[in-house]
Protein backbone atom coordinates (compact mmCIF):
# COMPACT_ATOMS: atom_id res chain seq x y z
CA UNK A 1 0.00 0.00 0.00
CA UNK A 2 1.44 3.58 -1.06
CA UNK A 3 2.18 5.91 2.23
CA UNK A 4 0.53 9.12 0.84
CA UNK A 5 3.42 11.02 3.30
CA UNK A 6 6.13 9.55 1.28
CA UNK A 7 4.36 11.22 -1.59
CA UNK A 8 6.33 14.37 -2.70
CA UNK A 9 3.55 16.70 -4.44
CA UNK A 10 6.51 18.40 -6.48
CA UNK A 11 6.60 15.24 -8.05
CA UNK A 12 3.64 15.38 -11.13
CA UNK A 13 0.26 17.39 -11.49
CA UNK A 14 -1.06 14.47 -10.18
CA UNK A 15 1.07 13.96 -6.81
CA UNK A 16 -0.16 17.39 -6.45
CA UNK A 17 -3.27 16.99 -7.17
CA UNK A 18 -3.56 13.95 -4.37
CA UNK A 19 -1.50 15.63 -1.74
CA UNK A 20 -4.38 18.90 -2.19
CA UNK A 21 -7.41 16.79 -1.76
CA UNK A 22 -6.19 14.90 1.39
CA UNK A 23 -4.22 17.93 3.34
CA UNK A 24 -8.46 19.95 2.05
CA UNK A 25 -10.07 16.88 2.93
CA UNK A 26 -8.80 16.87 6.58
CA UNK A 27 -9.08 20.58 6.48
CA UNK A 28 -12.67 19.41 6.61
CA UNK A 29 -12.46 16.79 9.10
CA UNK A 30 -13.95 14.15 6.58
CA UNK A 31 -12.86 10.96 6.29
CA UNK A 32 -12.20 9.16 3.11
CA UNK A 33 -15.59 7.60 3.38
CA UNK A 34 -17.47 10.23 4.48
CA UNK A 35 -16.04 12.53 1.40
CA UNK A 36 -16.93 9.33 -0.79
CA UNK A 37 -20.72 9.54 0.07
CA UNK A 38 -20.93 13.18 -0.48
CA UNK A 39 -19.75 12.92 -3.91
CA UNK A 40 -21.04 9.60 -4.83
CA UNK A 41 -17.74 7.32 -4.81
CA UNK A 42 -16.02 5.26 -2.89
CA UNK A 43 -13.95 5.53 -0.12
CA UNK A 44 -11.20 4.08 -2.02
CA UNK A 45 -11.45 5.96 -5.11
CA UNK A 46 -10.62 8.78 -2.65
CA UNK A 47 -7.50 6.91 -1.63
CA UNK A 48 -6.84 6.08 -4.78
CA UNK A 49 -6.81 9.53 -6.20
CA UNK A 50 -4.82 10.32 -3.22
CA UNK A 51 -2.17 8.66 -3.45
CA UNK A 52 -1.76 9.12 -7.13
CA UNK A 53 -2.42 5.77 -8.04
CA UNK A 54 -6.18 6.60 -9.87
CA UNK A 55 -6.57 10.03 -12.31
CA UNK A 56 -9.34 12.72 -11.38
CA UNK A 57 -11.66 13.29 -13.89
CA UNK A 58 -12.89 16.81 -14.21
CA UNK A 59 -16.22 15.65 -13.27
CA UNK A 60 -15.20 14.22 -9.79
CA UNK A 61 -13.13 17.62 -9.43
CA UNK A 62 -16.22 19.47 -9.39
CA UNK A 63 -17.81 17.22 -7.25
CA UNK A 64 -15.28 17.59 -5.10
CA UNK A 65 -14.73 21.77 -4.99
CA UNK A 66 -18.43 21.96 -4.34
CA UNK A 67 -18.07 19.43 -1.35
CA UNK A 68 -15.00 20.97 -0.05
CA UNK A 69 -15.93 24.65 -0.84
CA UNK A 70 -12.30 24.97 -2.42
CA UNK A 71 -13.69 27.94 -4.78
CA UNK A 72 -12.67 25.80 -7.88
CA UNK A 73 -8.98 24.47 -6.89
CA UNK A 74 -9.53 20.82 -8.30
CA UNK A 75 -11.15 21.95 -11.35
CA UNK A 76 -8.63 24.29 -12.39
CA UNK A 77 -6.01 21.51 -11.15
CA UNK A 78 -7.69 18.70 -13.28
CA UNK A 79 -6.72 20.34 -16.65
CA UNK A 80 -2.93 19.69 -16.07
CA UNK A 81 -3.31 16.94 -14.02
CA UNK A 82 -5.14 15.26 -18.11
CA UNK A 83 -2.83 17.06 -19.70
CA UNK A 84 0.27 15.39 -17.88
CA UNK A 85 -1.21 12.04 -18.97
CA UNK A 86 -0.76 12.44 -22.65
CA UNK A 87 2.78 11.78 -24.16
CA UNK A 88 5.40 13.71 -23.55
CA UNK A 89 6.08 14.16 -26.72
CA UNK A 90 2.74 15.44 -27.45
CA UNK A 91 2.12 18.10 -24.62
CA UNK A 92 3.92 20.72 -26.25
CA UNK A 93 1.49 20.62 -29.14
CA UNK A 94 -1.56 20.38 -26.77
CA UNK A 95 -0.51 23.18 -24.91
CA UNK A 96 -0.57 25.45 -28.50
CA UNK A 97 -3.23 23.66 -29.93
CA UNK A 98 -5.31 25.24 -26.87
CA UNK A 99 -4.47 28.71 -27.66
CA UNK A 100 -4.85 28.25 -31.45
CA UNK A 101 -7.31 30.51 -33.23
CA UNK A 102 -7.36 28.28 -36.37
CA UNK A 103 -6.43 25.07 -36.76
CA UNK A 104 -6.53 23.02 -39.57
CA UNK A 105 -5.80 19.70 -40.27
CA UNK A 106 -5.26 16.61 -43.02
CA UNK A 107 -5.73 13.08 -41.50
CA UNK A 108 -5.25 10.31 -43.71
CA UNK A 109 -5.64 7.72 -41.52
CA UNK A 110 -7.87 8.38 -38.86
CA UNK A 111 -10.13 10.96 -37.34
CA UNK A 112 -8.55 13.66 -35.77
CA UNK A 113 -8.15 12.94 -31.87
CA UNK A 114 -10.33 16.60 -31.49
CA UNK A 115 -13.67 14.85 -33.14
CA UNK A 116 -12.85 11.34 -31.81
CA UNK A 117 -15.70 10.09 -30.08
CA UNK A 118 -14.73 8.13 -26.28
CA UNK A 119 -15.24 4.53 -28.11
CA UNK A 120 -13.13 5.41 -30.93
CA UNK A 121 -10.28 6.85 -28.90
CA UNK A 122 -10.27 4.17 -26.72
CA UNK A 123 -9.97 1.26 -29.43
CA UNK A 124 -6.84 3.62 -30.88
CA UNK A 125 -5.17 4.44 -27.58
CA UNK A 126 -5.51 0.96 -26.48
CA UNK A 127 -3.68 -0.77 -28.86
CA UNK A 128 -0.40 0.70 -27.45
CA UNK A 129 -1.24 1.97 -23.82
CA UNK A 130 -3.24 -0.53 -22.17
CA UNK A 131 -1.62 -0.13 -18.97
CA UNK A 132 -2.82 3.53 -18.82
CA UNK A 133 -5.83 3.79 -21.23
CA UNK A 134 -8.33 5.31 -18.98
CA UNK A 135 -6.25 8.34 -18.47
CA UNK A 136 -5.38 8.96 -21.84
CA UNK A 137 -8.92 8.30 -22.76
CA UNK A 138 -10.04 11.08 -20.32
CA UNK A 139 -6.92 13.41 -21.79
CA UNK A 140 -7.98 12.79 -25.05
CA UNK A 141 -11.62 14.05 -24.15
CA UNK A 142 -10.78 16.68 -22.26
CA UNK A 143 -8.26 18.39 -25.35
CA UNK A 144 -11.83 18.05 -27.13
CA UNK A 145 -13.23 21.10 -24.60
CA UNK A 146 -11.58 23.70 -26.78
CA UNK A 147 -14.50 23.07 -29.20
CA UNK A 148 -17.18 24.03 -26.89
CA UNK A 149 -15.57 27.03 -25.30
CA UNK A 150 -17.28 30.29 -25.22
CA UNK A 151 -14.99 31.22 -28.48
CA UNK A 152 -13.48 28.14 -29.97
CA UNK A 153 -11.05 27.82 -33.12
CA UNK A 154 -12.08 28.29 -36.04
CA UNK A 155 -11.43 24.20 -37.33
CA UNK A 156 -11.20 22.99 -40.60
CA UNK A 157 -10.78 18.83 -41.37
CA UNK A 158 -9.69 17.19 -44.58
CA UNK A 159 -10.05 14.28 -44.05
CA UNK A 160 -8.58 10.78 -46.08
CA UNK A 161 -11.89 8.50 -47.19
CA UNK A 162 -9.80 5.62 -45.86
CA UNK A 163 -10.49 6.81 -42.38
CA UNK A 164 -14.10 6.30 -43.11
CA UNK A 165 -13.65 2.45 -44.18
CA UNK A 166 -11.01 1.56 -41.50
CA UNK A 167 -12.68 -0.15 -39.17
CA UNK A 168 -12.01 0.97 -35.61
CA UNK A 169 -13.23 -0.90 -32.55
CA UNK A 170 -16.09 -2.62 -34.48
CA UNK A 171 -19.12 -1.86 -36.71
CA UNK A 172 -21.26 -0.22 -33.81
CA UNK A 173 -18.05 2.20 -33.13
CA UNK A 174 -17.66 3.31 -36.50
CA UNK A 175 -21.47 3.83 -36.97
CA UNK A 176 -21.29 5.96 -33.84
CA UNK A 177 -18.15 7.57 -34.83
CA UNK A 178 -19.10 8.67 -38.47
CA UNK A 179 -22.89 9.83 -36.85
CA UNK A 180 -20.52 11.86 -34.62
CA UNK A 181 -18.62 13.52 -37.27
CA UNK A 182 -22.38 14.66 -39.23
CA UNK A 183 -23.34 15.95 -35.91
CA UNK A 184 -19.99 17.93 -35.68
CA UNK A 185 -20.17 19.61 -38.90
CA UNK A 186 -23.37 21.72 -38.23
CA UNK A 187 -21.34 23.67 -35.88
CA UNK A 188 -20.70 27.28 -37.17
CA UNK A 189 -16.66 27.01 -36.75
CA UNK A 190 -16.16 23.52 -37.21
CA UNK A 191 -15.98 22.39 -41.26
CA UNK A 192 -15.25 18.61 -42.72
CA UNK A 193 -13.95 17.46 -46.20
CA UNK A 194 -13.80 14.11 -47.16
CA UNK A 195 -10.52 13.62 -49.50
CA UNK A 196 -12.34 10.96 -52.08
CA UNK A 197 -10.15 7.99 -53.40
CA UNK A 198 -10.99 9.33 -56.82
CA UNK A 199 -8.60 12.24 -55.99
CA UNK A 200 -5.45 9.80 -56.84
CA UNK A 201 -2.36 11.61 -56.02
CA UNK A 202 -2.29 14.51 -53.91
CA UNK A 203 -0.68 16.73 -51.76
CA UNK A 204 -0.79 14.76 -48.15
CA UNK A 205 0.79 11.83 -49.89
CA UNK A 206 3.21 12.40 -47.21
CA UNK A 207 1.15 12.07 -44.16
CA UNK A 208 -0.81 13.61 -42.00
CA UNK A 209 -0.02 17.19 -40.62
CA UNK A 210 -1.69 20.14 -38.47
CA UNK A 211 -1.36 23.79 -38.65
CA UNK A 212 -2.18 26.27 -36.29
CA UNK A 213 -2.68 29.64 -36.62
CA UNK A 214 -2.82 32.15 -33.79
CA UNK A 215 -3.75 36.12 -33.67
CA UNK A 216 -0.60 37.30 -32.32
CA UNK A 217 2.00 34.63 -32.71
CA UNK A 218 3.61 33.19 -35.50
CA UNK A 219 1.89 29.96 -37.54
CA UNK A 220 3.12 26.13 -36.53
CA UNK A 221 3.14 23.23 -38.49
CA UNK A 222 3.06 19.68 -36.85
CA UNK A 223 3.37 16.41 -37.72
CA UNK A 224 4.25 12.87 -36.28
CA UNK A 225 6.07 10.29 -36.89
CA UNK A 226 5.73 6.53 -34.29
CA UNK A 227 6.61 8.52 -30.82
CA UNK A 228 7.53 11.80 -31.68
CA UNK A 229 5.79 15.24 -32.54
CA UNK A 230 7.79 17.73 -34.79
CA UNK A 231 6.32 21.13 -34.83
CA UNK A 232 8.06 24.20 -36.12
CA UNK A 233 7.48 27.79 -36.99
CA UNK A 234 9.92 27.75 -39.95
CA UNK A 235 8.19 30.34 -42.64
CA UNK A 236 9.06 28.17 -45.40
CA UNK A 237 7.43 24.77 -43.98
CA UNK A 238 4.88 26.86 -43.44
CA UNK A 239 4.88 28.26 -46.90
CA UNK A 240 4.45 24.95 -48.16
CA UNK A 241 2.43 23.21 -45.98
CA UNK A 242 -0.06 26.22 -46.67
CA UNK A 243 -0.21 25.77 -50.07
CA UNK A 244 -0.32 22.07 -50.04
CA UNK A 245 -3.32 21.75 -47.54
CA UNK A 246 -4.98 24.88 -50.17
CA UNK A 247 -4.49 22.13 -52.74
CA UNK A 248 -6.28 19.38 -50.38
CA UNK A 249 -9.40 21.41 -49.81
CA UNK A 250 -9.76 22.13 -53.52
CA UNK A 251 -9.44 17.96 -54.55
CA UNK A 252 -11.77 17.28 -51.35
CA UNK A 253 -15.68 17.51 -51.50
CA UNK A 254 -17.59 20.19 -50.60
CA UNK A 255 -18.36 19.82 -46.77
CA UNK A 256 -22.27 19.29 -48.09
CA UNK A 257 -21.17 16.33 -50.30
CA UNK A 258 -18.53 15.39 -47.79
CA UNK A 259 -21.12 14.84 -45.24
CA UNK A 260 -23.47 13.21 -48.02
CA UNK A 261 -20.15 10.13 -48.57
CA UNK A 262 -19.94 9.87 -44.47
CA UNK A 263 -23.88 9.61 -44.11
CA UNK A 264 -23.59 6.80 -47.20
CA UNK A 265 -20.49 5.05 -45.65
CA UNK A 266 -22.08 4.80 -42.39
CA UNK A 267 -24.92 3.11 -43.66
CA UNK A 268 -23.84 0.77 -46.27
CA UNK A 269 -20.74 -0.31 -44.54
CA UNK A 270 -21.72 -0.01 -40.62
CA UNK A 271 -25.38 -0.15 -40.77
CA UNK A 272 -27.19 -2.47 -38.39
CA UNK A 273 -27.82 -4.97 -41.22
CA UNK A 274 -28.22 -8.55 -39.67
CA UNK A 275 -26.00 -11.27 -41.11
CA UNK A 276 -22.86 -8.43 -41.72
CA UNK A 277 -20.77 -8.39 -38.80
CA UNK A 278 -17.56 -9.91 -39.69
CA UNK A 279 -16.94 -10.89 -36.63
CA UNK A 280 -19.58 -13.69 -36.30
CA UNK A 281 -17.81 -16.59 -37.27
CA UNK A 282 -20.18 -19.77 -37.79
Amino acid sequence: MVNIRDLDPSASPLDYYGAELRRLREAARLKQGQLGDIVFCTASLIGQIETARKVPTRDFSERVDAALDTGGVFSRLVGLVLRSQLPTWFQAYAEMEARADYISTYQCQLVYGLLQTEDYGRAVLGIDHPESLDAMVAARMDRQRILTRENPPVLWVVLDEAALHREIGGREVMRNQLGHLLDLGNRKWLDIQVLPFAAGQHAGMMGSFNLLRFENDPDLHYSESYDSGHMTANPQVIRERSVGYARLQAEALSPGKSAALIARVMEERYGNHPGTDRRTVA
